[in-house]
């Protein structure tokens, strides 16, 4: 690494402050609604709100498939839900038939306690409840 680099790196502080945040990050992405609808098109059919308790919840309409048949995982602040494609539909004689998927969640706030999460599957609607971190009390520093 160069001096000048070194130097600028060691002189750039860890902490900013919330507002410069707030400016970068409205700056990066002025209309969340555009954010929203992005991360819910496509298949399945999907949608992301929050509930009255705080959590935020994700659905997705899955008609066809089977409790067994969907997986979601959570790892390093994503949250991932997926089906493998079932071959035995289209022999079925079925005319739609269900389609592998992956769709990924990213808890860009940390503010999510996705470890917490729960799920319920019923009459093809998966509905995963990703509840709010717990706030941690207020610490107060004396100045010395």
């Amino acid at each position: 690494m160069t001096k000048a680099l070194t130097i600028f790196n060691n002189h750039i502080p860890n902490l900013i402050g919330r507002t410069v945040w707030d400016d970068i990050f409205s700056s990066a992405f002025p209309e969340p609604e555009v954010l929203v609808r992005r991360s819910t098109e496509g298949y399945p059919l999907t949608d992301i709100y929050r509930d009255d308790n705080d959590n935020q919840i994700i659905e997705l309409a899955l008609a066809g498939f089977k409790q067994d048949d969907l997986s979601i995982e959570v790892k390093d602040g994503h949250i991932t839900v997926s089906a493998d494609k079932k071959e035995d539909a289209l022999r079925q004689g079925r005319r739609i038939a269900k389609r592998s998927f992956k769709k990924t969640f990213v808890d860009h706030s940390n503010k999510l306690d996705l470890q917490r999460s729960s799920a319920t599957f019923e009459d093809g609607l998966l509905r995963i409840a990703v509840p709010p971190i717990e706030e941690a009390k207020s610490l107060f520093i004396e100045i010395k």
